[in-house]
């Protein structure tokens, strides 16, 4: 299994060919069902829904069988409305997969269009959404959820606010208010006062407090150990360290490049903070529906290694010609990454 290359071949065969457990991403976007002519017969080409899911889930099974166990897979699917009725031919194959127990979907990253193709229908509302499901094969899957949109946090850590003398005072004054012992209120002003020195020395961008009696108890997600604290203890602080949380929801424009000879590119933005969130330098990122190269192209911006197939040779050659400019530009220093 050579890397850094493309093969134009049926992935259905290819994919057969490599060794189990050698993969560390499959990130793809097959032909969406009855969207769009890729060059004749093929998938996407179905008669029906349910035979096109079929044909993806088979090559998924094919995925799920070369990745590492600390790997992932990432599907991109559209979906279709046929005689007005919306197929919701995504959650059909996402739903196939699980119904087969062939790995675990661990988030729907849904990308918004920033600037969504105009639909004619005057009683249809614009789709300008579609999902990314990120499937894993084992719970040991590699997961770097900082390096993911990170630019947000660069953006944002360059306009922290500065410390006042009297921050944490409201909360000194709420412990000696409160109904807690001594001995609680001893300790809660000895800890307020240690993480009052963290903020002002920067290590965290904030803090909250919360005192049994005076506010009210975590609910949700947070009634675990913060909740055993406070009935415990009397109190619980929340350490904020400004970094900006990552949602399952990401923006970006509908690709479109100069001469392209594809007809549908999913963004390169995308696909570089998946490859950042699901892999390391070196790794073998890998797409089965290359088509114009985006994958592959945005895995060799990072400093990944990456196997594209493409069945139809003209688009297999333009995603050469992507790749080879894409290295004179590197060699001209101007080899950048998306933001």
């Amino acid at each position: 299994m050579d890397v850094n290359k493309i093969v134009c071949a049926d992935c259905r065969e290819t994919l057969a060919s490599f060794p189990p457990d050698s993969v560390d991403l499959v990130i793809t976007s097959p032909p969406y069902f009855q969207q769009r002519e890729y060059g004749g017969g093929g998938i996407g080409n179905e008669k029906t829904v349910e035979d096109y899911i079929n044909n993806i889930v088979g090559i998924f099974r094919q995925c799920v069988r070369v990745i590492k166990k600390t790997g992932s897979i990432v599907f991109n699917i559209g979906d279709k409305y046929l005689d007005g009725n919306l197929l919701l031919a995504p959650y059909r194959f996402a739903l196939q997969v699980q119904k087969e127990n062939l790995a675990k979907l661990i988030n729907e990253l849904t990308w918004v269009k920033i600037n969504p193709t105009p639909k004619q229908d005057p009683r249809k509302l614009i789709p300008a959404t579609e999902p990314f499901f990120i499937f894993v094969k084992s719970n040991d899957y590699f997961f770097n959820k900082d390096a993911f949109l990170e630019y947000r946090d660069i953006c944002f850590n360059g306009k922290k606010k500065t410390k006042g003398n009297d921050i944490g005072k409201k909360y000194y004054d709420l412990i000696e208010q409160s109904h807690l012992s001594e001995k609680q209120k001893e300790m809660a002003r000895k800890e307020l006062g240690e993480v009052i020195l963290e903020a002002r020395q920067e290590k965290i961008e904030s803090f909250r407090m919360k005192i049994k009696g005076v506010h009210a108890l975590p609910y949700g997600g947070q009634g675990g150990g913060r909740l055993t604290q406070i009935e415990t203890k009397g109190f619980t602080i929340i350490k904020i360290y400004g970094n900006s949380m990552r949602k399952d929801v990401i923006e970006s424009t509908v690709e479109t490049i100069k001469e392209n000879i594809h007809p549908a590119v999913y963004p390169e933005f995308i696909v570089q903070e998946l490859i950042k969130l699901l892999t390391k330098q070196n790794d073998i990122v890998l797409d089965p529906f290359l088509g114009s190269g985006t994958t592959a192209l945005a895995a060799k911006r990072l400093k990944r290694n990456y196997i594209g197939i493409e069945i139809h040779r003209e688009y297999a050659e333009y995603a050469e010609r992507r790749l080879y400019n894409a290295g004179q530009d590197a060699e001209n220093g101007s080899f950048e990454f998306l933001l």
